[in-house]
């Protein structure tokens, strides 16, 4: 714990062991576990899908808490002035809360897309044309309303906090769930990424990462978020054609 009180030890410590979990997961397909969070069946049993979740959970948790340390450091400092460091952790544990609830809807959607049968047995989706529209679809959220107030939100902290200040550990917790709803809203569609390039693709994982710290963290990180966009629209266009 730093003096500002940001764990930065901790938070690394544990970002890294949720990274080293999708790398075994991602490098060890053959192993009964990793088969079992990637059912290649159109019907899945209770047990596999729990593990879809758990895995989906881990694998936002890992996405996602590099991108969100600037609003973690900045209310760690916040608290730390009041000697309420411990709320830190209520904060981080809310914010993966919501991307926990977003990898129901997830797993949710690789069921639906497996009993379809249009994703293959590596959970890509096999249809150009479908892949091309997803694309599309993805490109063109980037431009939304939506879109640019969750991603103006979430780059900045000291406006998030102005206007959705909690006290104790209770009003940690719900502006730590108030803030990934907003990452949430910002980076659902970027997600949905994964069923073009494979679920379980840690290449598609470490850019989908990049992509979203790129867009939060940096100077003109809204701009670059539309050029993006605009890619992936051009992209889907011309998978979509071909």
């Amino acid at each position: 714990m730093t003096r500002s009180g940001f764990p930065a030890f901790q938070l690394a410590a544990f970002t890294a062991l949720l990274w080293a979990l999708v790398l075994l997961s991602t490098n060890n397909m053959d192993q009964p576990i990793v088969r079992l969070m990637m059912p290649m069946q159109k019907s899945w049993s209770r047990t596999q899908a729990i593990l879809v979740i758990v895995m989906w959970a881990v694998m936002m948790a890992a996405m996602m808490l590099p991108s969100a340390l600037p609003m973690v450091k900045t209310y760690a400092r916040i608290v730390s002035r009041k000697g309420q460091v411990r709320n830190v952790w209520a904060f981080v544990a809310a914010y993966l809360v919501a991307w926990s609830l977003f990898s129901f809807a997830a797993a949710a959607a690789q069921w639906s897309l497996q009993a379809s049968g249009v994703l293959s047995h590596m959970l890509v989706i096999k249809d150009r044309t479908a892949a091309g529209g997803l694309l599309v679809l993805i490109g063109l959220s980037q431009w939304t309303t939506l879109k640019d107030t969750c991603l103006n939100t979430c780059r900045t902290p000291a406006g998030f906090f102005t206007s959705h200040w909690r006290e104790g550990l209770s009003g940690a917790f719900r502006m730590g769930l108030s803030h990934g709803v907003f990452c949430v809203g910002c980076c659902w569609a970027l997600m949905a990424l994964l069923f073009v390039f494979g679920v379980m693709n840690l290449a598609a994982i470490s850019l989908i990462t990049g992509a979203v710290i790129v867009e939060k963290t940096l100077p003109y990180g809204d701009l670059l978020a539309r050029i993006g966009g605009t890619a992936l629209i051009l992209w889907g266009g011309l998978l979509f054609v071909a």
